[in-house]
């Protein structure tokens, strides 16, 4: 018996390209949120059969609010077309974005260390850009996020 075959995206997520300052973001990215405006953009684009297609295996594995890193899980065949619609999201919420690819790969666990590698580098860059304004909430959620992804699964 064969499994189903997956494409994971690691990707990072920029908000409001236009605008220098960072530390304030106008929406908290979430996993609904990035998953609506996904499914919004493969209907506008795709059409109701595309979505329809290529929502069976579609799944938000996983996102950083912090660093901004998100995973998403879909089907080998229909990968390429969720990464067009993916490009293709203008704006979350009202807030305008632009989606990067990090990785791409056929399992869980390489993306696992790509997501980590990006994460820690990211957060890195965040504290030096936050410096006296970096709360130890804000290390207790990014400890989260990390303990997060070392536990994903399929």
């Amino acid at each position: 018996m064969v499994g189903f075959k997956n494409r994971y995206m690691v990707m990072e997520v920029f908000l409001d390209p236009n605008k220098d300052n960072s530390l304030h973001d106008p929406i908290i990215i979430t996993q609904l949120n990035l998953s609506n405006a996904i499914k919004e953009s493969i209907l506008t684009n795709f059409g109701e059969c595309g979505l329809a297609s290529s929502m069976h295996s579609f799944q938000v594995k996983y996102v950083n609010p912090i660093t901004k890193i998100c995973i998403f899980r879909t089907s080998r065949e229909e990968y390429q077309k969720v990464w067009a619609a993916i490009t293709m999201v203008k704006s979350i919420g009202n807030c305008p974005v632009v989606f990067n690819l990090l990785d791409l790969s056929g399992s869980i666990r390489a993306c696992k260390i790509a997501a980590l590698k990006c994460d820690e580098s990211k957060y890195e860059q965040y504290k030096i850009l936050a410096g006296d304004r970096l709360s130890p909430d804000t290390n207790q959620r990014m400890q989260n996020c990390l303990e997060k992804i070392k536990t994903l699964e399929n």
